[in-house]
C-alpha cells in the first residue's frame, strides 16, 4: 500500500466543508518563560500581552576580567573588549527597582461658590516609576484645609496626549502635564531626577517659583496682624499707677515652684474584696498650682486592669467628696487638701471614705520639709505583709554515690546542671596531697596485717585509698577506693583533713579504718597551715621565674613592658605579684617581697628597668670566670616592707595627680569657649581675683564638669606648689593648665 504525500492531498479536489487531516512532522511546545541573566521573565508569546522592558546596564569588572585564560586568543578578545562585552541587558523591574523620578508642581481649581476667592492653588507631587513606566500623583496634606487630600491619581500607566503612554522624556520642568482634564504645571524636581536626566543627555531646566494662593495669603496676613494695640511697658506702668492692670496673683507661685512635686507613698487596706489586699499608691502634690494626683502602683500579677490614675490631677476638697452644682459657691483655698498637711506615718482620709496610710516620701519631699517648713519627716515604715509560708519539700537523704552537688542538682533543678568548681581553690592547691597510713580498726584474722595509704587531695577535697603490695599475703592489693568525694560515716559529712589525724577512726562504705601516721609534708601542714601557700622553694621559684621570662619574649625590654602595666618605668609590688601569678606561683605576700627584694638591688621599694635587667640576665664577662649570683635571702625584712608600702602609696598618689591635671587640661584645652564660661562663673561667685579650692570646685560643677575637692587641690599644688589653697589666682592657674597640657601624658 502506497502512502500519499501531503502535497498530493492538497492538490486533490474536496467537497465544500471537507478536507483531509494533515500530518505534522513535529509537535513543538510553546514556551511562556525564559531565563535572562539568571532571572525568570515572561516572553512575548507568554502569559502577558506586553513585551518585557529591557535596559542595558554596565557590567562589573570582576564579572569579565577575572579567571585564567590558557590561550592568547582569549586574552586578545578580552583586551579589546567592546561596549557589548562591558554591558548586559536586564529586565527593567530588576535593574530599575525602586528608581523613582519625583517632580513637584501645582494646578488651579476653580471655586465658584465663594466670594472670597475665584480659584485655589493646590500643590501636587508626581512620581514616575522607571521599573514599569507607571505614574502616581499625590497632594501634600495641609491641616484644616477642608479638602480631601493625599492620593489624587493612583499608580498606573498614564495615557499620553499624543497617543500611547506617558514616558519619562515627556516630564520636563517648566511644562504642563495634561492628565484627566487637569493641567499640572511642573516647577521643580529632586536631585536624583536631575542627575538621571543629566546622565541621559537631557538636563532639566532650573526650578521655578510656585504661584501663591490668594486665599491662603489672606489667612496668613490675618494671623500676623493683631486686632488691638501692642501692650508696651509704658501702658503696663500707667495701668499699675492708676490702680488697675492685669496682675496674676498665682504667677509668682508658678515661677518659683514649677516642676516641684511633693511625692508621698501610701497604702490602702482594701477589705471590700473577698481576699484581703493592701494596695500601694503614690500621692503627688504639685506646688506650682496646689493640685493633687493619686496614682495606683500595681504589683506584679495583681489581676487588676491597668488604670493607674485613681484621682486625676486637680484640687481635692477636704472632708466628704461632693459633686458641686452650677449654682454652688466657689470653695476657699483653705478648704482644699494641701501638701503641707501630709505626714509620714499618718493616716489621711481622701475622696470621702478612703483611708490612705502614708509610709514614706521621696528625698526631695524630705528636703523640702526640712528647709522650707523646718520639720523632719519620720523614717520609712515597713508596710509589707508577711509572705505566706509554703512548706518546703524535705530534701531526700544523700545516697553516698557521686558528689553532694550532683545529687542536689536533681533536687533544685528540673534539668540538672553541671556543678561549678571552685577554681580559686583548684588553682591555689593544685598538686598538694596529704598522705596518711591506716589499717582496719576491727580486722578479721586474715586482715590483721593489711596496711593502707589514704591520699587526700586539697584541690577538690577528694579521697583515694591504696593498699601497697606485701609478700605472701594472698590478697590482691592495689587500688582499694577510687578517687572521689566520699562520705565519712562516722561524722555524717564529707571527708575533711581534720578527720584523718592519727588516732581517729573513719568509716567509708562500712569499712572502719584506724589512722596510724602521716607523712612529713602533712605534718608540716597541720603544724602551720600557712605553709599551704609557702610550700615552694623560693630559690627554685626564682630560677623558674627567670627561665619563664626569658622564654616569653626575646628582648628584656619587651618582658619589662609586659609586666609594667601603668608604663611608669618601675615595677611595684602589685605588678610583681601579677607576674608571679601569670607563671602559676601563688605565693604569700612576704614571699613576694623576698623575691622582689632580690631584684631590687638599691632596696628602694621598687624595681627599675636596669635592676630588672641585672637580675634577669647573666653577666657578659667577669674577671673571675667562676663568679655566680648570690643566693636568695630567705629572711623577712620589716624595713623593706615599709619602704614598699610607701612607694606604692607614692605611685598611687602620682597617678591620681597626673589624672586630675590631665582631666582639667581636657576641659580647658579641648572644649572651645570653656575658659570664658568658667571665668564668668567665677565672677558670679566672687568679685576678687583669688578664690579658694572649694569655690573653684563649685564653678567647675556649675559649667557641667564636676571635680572632687581632692582632685582640685592636687591640680593646684601640681601647677603652683607654693600656692595657698584658700587664695588661688585662678587666671594664672588656668593659664598654667593650658600651657602644661601637652607635658602631662596619659601613659609613659
Amino acid at each position: 500500500m502506497e502512502y500519499v504525500s501531503s502535497e498530493d492531498l492538497k492538490a486533490l479536489p474536496n467537497l465544500p466543508g471537507y478536507n483531509f487531516r494533515q500530518r505534522k512532522g513535529n509537535y513543538p511546545r510553546q514556551n511562556s518563560w525564559n531565563l535572562v541573566n539568571g532571572v525568570r521573565i515572561e516572553q512575548k508569546e507568554g502569559l502577558s500581552h506586553d513585551k518585557p522592558k529591557f535596559v542595558k546596564v554596565s557590567k562589573a569588572q570582576d564579572m569579565w576580567r577575572s579567571g585564567s585564560f590558557p590561550d592568547s586568543e582569549t586574552r586578545e578578545v578580552f583586551k579589546n573588549a567592546g561596549a557589548s562585552m562591558l554591558s548586559q541587558e536586564l529586565p527593567a523591574w530588576d535593574a530599575l527597582d525602586r528608581h523613582v523620578l519625583r517632580f513637584s508642581g501645582y494646578f488651579k481649581e476653580s471655586v465658584v461658590e465663594a466670594n472670597l476667592e475665584n480659584f485655589r492653588v493646590r500643590r501636587a507631587i508626581i512620581y514616575y516609576y522607571l521599573e514599569d513606566d507607571t505614574c502616581q500623583i499625590q497632594e501634600p496634606k495641609i491641616e484644616n484645609s477642608g479638602m480631601p487630600q493625599g492620593q489624587l491619581i493612583r499608580r498606573h500607566r498614564f495615557p499620553s496626549v499624543e497617543g500611547g503612554y506617558l514616558k519619562a522624556e515627556d516630564l520636563r520642568v517648566g511644562t504642563v502635564l495634561q492628565i484627566y482634564g487637569r493641567n499640572i504645571y511642573i516647577t521643580d524636581c529632586d536631585p536624583f531626577t536631575r542627575e538621571y536626566f543629566e546622565q541621559a543627555g537631557m538636563p532639566q531646566g532650573p526650578a521655578e517659583a510656585e504661584e501663591t494662593d490668594p486665599f491662603q495669603a489672606t489667612r496668613e496676613a490675618m494671623k500676623s496682624h493683631a486686632s488691638t494695640q501692642p501692650r508696651t511697658y509704658e501702658k503696663v506702668y500707667r495701668e499699675v499707677m492708676l490702680g488697675g492692670g492685669h496682675i496674676n496673683a498665682d504667677m509668682q507661685q508658678f515661677l518659683e515652684n514649677d516642676k516641684k512635686i511633693l511625692r508621698f507613698y501610701a497604702v490602702m487596706d482594701d477589705v471590700t474584696t473577698p481576699q484581703f489586699e493592701r494596695r500601694p499608691f503614690t500621692i503627688m502634690f504639685f506646688l506650682a498650682d496646689d493640685t493633687l494626683e493619686i496614682s495606683e502602683q500595681y504589683p506584679l500579677n495583681c489581676g487588676r486592669e491597668k488604670f493607674p490614675i485613681f484621682f486625676r490631677r486637680g484640687k481635692l476638697p477636704l472632708g466628704p467628696y461632693k459633686v458641686q452644682g452650677p449654682q454652688a459657691q466657689a470653695r476657699k483655698k483653705s478648704e482644699f487638701v494641701h501638701g503641707h498637711d501630709l505626714r509620714v506615718n499618718t493616716t489621711v482620709q481622701l475622696l470621702g471614705n478612703y483611708n490612705f496610710f502614708i509610709y514614706d516620701a521621696d528625698e526631695f519631699t524630705r528636703k523640702y520639709f526640712r528647709q522650707k517648713l523646718g520639720m523632719e519627716l519620720e523614717p520609712m515604715v515597713d508596710v509589707r505583709l508577711p509572705e505566706r509560708t509554703v512548706p518546703r519539700a524535705k530534701t531526700p537523704p544523700y545516697t553516698g554515690y557521686g558528689t553532694w552537688e550532683d545529687s542536689m542538682g536533681s533536687v533544685t533543678h528540673l534539668v540538672p546542671k553541671l556543678p561549678k568548681k571552685d577554681l580559686v581553690k583548684l588553682f591555689q592547691h593544685e598538686g598538694k596531697v596529704l598522705r596518711f597510713k591506716a589499717k582496719f580498726a576491727k580486722p578479721k584474722p586474715e586482715d590483721a596485717d593489711r596496711m593502707f595509704v589514704m591520699s587526700f587531695y586539697l584541690q577538690d577535697d577528694t579521697l583515694a585509698i591504696h593498699e601497697p603490695p606485701q609478700r605472701n599475703m594472698g590478697i590482691v592489693t592495689g587500688r582499694f577506693l577510687e578517687k572521689g568525694i566520699h562520705l565519712n560515716q562516722v561524722t555524717g559529712r564529707f571527708f575533711e583533713p581534720n578527720d584523718l589525724l592519727p588516732g581517729n577512726v573513719v568509716q567509708v562504705y562500712n569499712h572502719e579504718l584506724l589512722i596510724l601516721d602521716m607523712d612529713e609534708y602533712s605534718r608540716k601542714v597541720f603544724e602551720n597551715p600557712d605553709t599551704l601557700l609557702r610550700s615552694f622553694d623560693l630559690e627554685a621559684v626564682l630560677q623558674k621565674l627567670r627561665d619563664s621570662m626569658r622564654q616569653q619574649y626575646p628582648l628584656v625590654r619587651d618582658i619589662f613592658r609586659r609586666f609594667d602595666g601603668d608604663h611608669d618605668g618601675v615595677l611595684t609590688v602589685a605588678e610583681f605579684q601579677g607576674a608571679l601569678e601569670k607563671f602559676g606561683f601563688q605565693l604569700a605576700p612576704e614571699d613576694v617581697l623576698k623575691i622582689m627584694r632580690h631584684f631590687d638591688s638599691r632596696k628602694d621599694g621598687q624595681v627599675s628597668y636596669n635592676e630588672f635587667c641585672d637580675a634577669l640576665l647573666d653577666p657578659d664577662w667577669t674577671t673571675c670566670m667562676l663568679q655566680t649570683r648570690g643566693p636568695l635571702d630567705d629572711t623577712h625584712d620589716d624595713a623593706y616592707a615599709t619602704r614598699v608600702s610607701e612607694k606604692t602609696a607614692e605611685r598611687t598618689e602620682t597617678n591620681q595627680v597626673r589624672k586630675a591635671v590631665r582631666d582639667l587640661g581636657d576641659v580647658l584645652y579641648k572644649k572651645h569657649g570653656m575658659i570664658i564660661r568658667i571665668l564668668k562663673e567665677m565672677q558670679h561667685i566672687t568679685h576678687e581675683d583669688y578664690v579658694s579650692s572649694e569655690q573653684m570646685m563649685k564653678a567647675l560643677e556649675a559649667v557641667g564638669h564636676p571635680f572632687r575637692l581632692e582632685d582640685v587641690q592636687r591640680v593646684i599644688l601640681y601647677l603652683q606648689p607654693d600656692a595657698d589653697l584658700e587664695s588661688v589666682d585662678y587666671r594664672k592657674l588656668f593659664q598654667d593648665a593650658v600651657t602644661s597640657f601637652h607635658d602631662v601624658s596619659a601613659s609613659r
